[in-house]
């Protein structure tokens, strides 16, 4: 059955997302956030798009750009195949690294452009990774406040004032607002069945009870727990499952 062709955006914004196959982690260490942030850099200026928000998580990377001249097909199958030759041949693997084509959807207002800039830059927060949206290094929103590097700012200060110094100071604000936003999403965010849970648990760590993992050597829990954060299991439900006490997973 053929793809059904995608909807264009009348002002060629869009919010898209590149997901590892099976939620596999597409990012080992520092060099590969590095290798992708280079890869969008060099064909932003190749295929013309601009970039208003992005970010690397382990296993999937959110953005909002405006299409160029190649259309976003074009751009993702350059993107995502510069990068995958780049890890398969760093990590000696083969085959297919991300899931299917990008996923996307339409940002055609104001209001809607604001709300998916603060989803993008709060999802590690939602995800429980850090306490602050300024902890954390793989994202655009320390281009908004420090220096921009591939994200063009400018469009998205001018939302909120004309004056340079009030439009970043209203842009914090808005971005650590507490909020209920809904954008799209893969689904390794939605809540995991205990039972499941308790399997993935079992299976990633080769214990006989999920209960076990909080004596285990610091290293090998806290990596445990890091795959768990990824995949979707909420602080309270692996602290509920392992023992491990809730400042601890938090900080992991």
């Amino acid at each position: 059955m053929p793809r059904e062709a995608r909807r264009k955006s009348s002002t060629g914004l869009y919010h898209v997302i590149l997901r590892g196959i099976n939620r596999q982690r597409i990012f080992e260490d520092e060099q590969d956030y590095e290798k992708l942030f280079e890869t969008l850099k060099d064909y932003k200026e190749k295929s013309g798009y601009e970039i208003y928000a992005y970010c690397f998580m382990s296993n999937h990377i959110h953005l909002l750009l405006k299409e160029g001249e190649e259309d976003l097909g074009k751009v993702f199958q350059r993107v995502g195949a510069t990068y995958v030759y780049w890890y398969n041949w760093k990590y000696n693997r083969r085959g297919h690294l991300f899931q299917d084509r990008y996923k996307s959807e339409l940002v055609e207002t104001d209001s809607y452009f604001l709300t998916v800039l603060r989803y993008i830059h709060q999802n590690p927060l939602k995800a429980g990774m850090i306490k602050e949206v300024s902890e954390y290094l793989w994202s655009s929103y320390r281009e908004y406040i420090e220096k921009p590097k591939i994200c063009d700012i400018e469009f998205a200060l001018k939302f909120f004032s004309e004056n340079r110094e009030i439009a970043i100071r209203l842009f914090k604000e808005f971005n650590s607002e507490k909020n209920k936003d809904e954008c799209l999403e893969y689904d390794q965010y939605m809540r995991w069945k205990e039972p499941e849970a308790i399997d993935f648990i079992k299976k990633i760590s080769g214990v006989q009870s999920a209960i076990e993992i909080q004596s285990l050597e610091k290293e090998r829990r806290n990596n445990i727990i890091k795959k768990c954060k990824e995949i979707g299991l909420s602080i309270r439900q692996i602290e509920r499952l392992t023992g491990v006490s809730f400042g601890v997973i938090r900080r992991i």
